[in-house]
C-alpha cells in the first residue's frame, strides 16, 4: 500500500523518532529496505520540506550558505571503508548548509541533526585542514576585536553558550603568546549550537527554535568563511 504524502509541516511526528529508535535496534540493510518507504514518509520528506523553508529564510541572515536537499541532507547510509564501526546506516537525521563557493564540507556552515536521544542545533568549523586553519587564525589575529563582538555579545552566549571545540594548549607558532587573540587563536575547531531533546523535534515551536539558534550562529560562520572565500577582501 502507498503510504500518502504528508501534510507541509515543520516538524516531525513522534512516529518520524520511533522509527530512528527502532533504526538504531535494527541497524541492518535488509530491515531498512523492508521499511525504506516508512523512512522516506516520516524522515525524509519533513527534512526536505525544512531544508526547502530555510532555502527562503536563509537569504535574510546568511545568503551566502547553500540550503537544498541534493547538497544539504545526509544520506542514510555509512561509509565503512575506514571506520571499526560496519554498523551500515545512520541513526540519525542531519543537514549541513555550506558556503556558496566552497565545498559542502570545507569552511564554516550551519547543522542540524534529529537523534533518537537528542536534536542538535549549530554550526561552525568542524575540521579544517592544516591549510584552512593557518588562513582562519591570520584571519582571527587581524580581526579579534571583530570576534570578540559575535562571540563574546550577550545574544550568542544566551543563545548558544560559549565558542567550543578542540584547541591547543599553547597559543601556535607564529604569534606572540601575549597576543590579544590568544584564546581564540588556540582553536582547532570553531563550533557553537544548541542540545535540546529529541521531543522537540515534534513541537510546534520547532522550526522557529531552529531558526533563531542559527541566527545567533551564523555571523560567526560569515567570519570564518572570509578569509576562504574566493574573491573576498580576506582571502586576497
Amino acid at each position: 500500500m502507498t503510504v500518502p504524502a504528508p501534510a507541509r509541516t515543520n516538524a516531525f511526528s513522534p512516529k518520524a523518532l520511533a522509527f530512528l529508535r527502532a533504526l538504531k535496534r535494527n541497524n541492518d540493510r535488509e530491515w531498512f529496505r523492508a521499511r525504506k518507504e516508512e523512512y522516506e514518509h516520516l524522515v525524509r520528506t519533513p527534512m526536505r520540506a525544512i531544508i526547502d523553508r530555510l532555502a527562503v529564510d536563509l537569504r535574510d541572515f546568511a545568503p551566502d550558505l547553500v540550503a537544498n536537499p541534493k547538497t544539504s541532507l545526509y544520506r542514510i547510509y555509512r561509509d565503512t571503508r575506514f571506520s571499526s564501526d560496519k554498523a551500515p546506516l545512520k541513526t540519525n537525521a542531519a543537514a549541513v548548509f555550506p558556503a556558496r563557493g566552497l565545498g559542502k564540507h570545507e569552511g564554516a556552515g550551519l547543522y542540524f541533526e534529529i537523534a533518537p536521544g537528542w536534536v542538535w542545533i549549530g554550526g561552525g568549523m568542524y575540521a579544517p585542514d592544516t591549510s584552512t586553519l593557518a588562513r582562519v587564525r591570520e584571519h582571527i589575529a587581524a580581526n579579534p576585536r571583530r570576534l570578540r563582538s559575535i562571540v563574546e555579545s550577550p545574544s550568542f552566549r544566551r543563545g548558544v553558550g560559549r565558542l567550543e571545540g578542540e584547541r591547543l594548549q599553547r597559543v601556535p607558532r607564529g604569534f606572540p603568546r601575549d597576543h590579544e587573540a590568544a584564546e581564540y587563536l588556540r582553536f582547532r575547531q570553531f563550533l557553537a549550537g544548541r542540545e535540546f531533546p529529541a521531543s522537540f523535534a515534534t513541537s510546534p515551536r520547532f522550526y522557529s527554535g531552529l531558526v533563531t539558534v542559527f541566527r545567533r550562529i551564523a555571523p560567526l560562520v560569515t567570519f570564518l568563511n572570509e578569509p576562504l572565500l574566493p574573491g573576498s577582501a580576506s582571502s586576497l
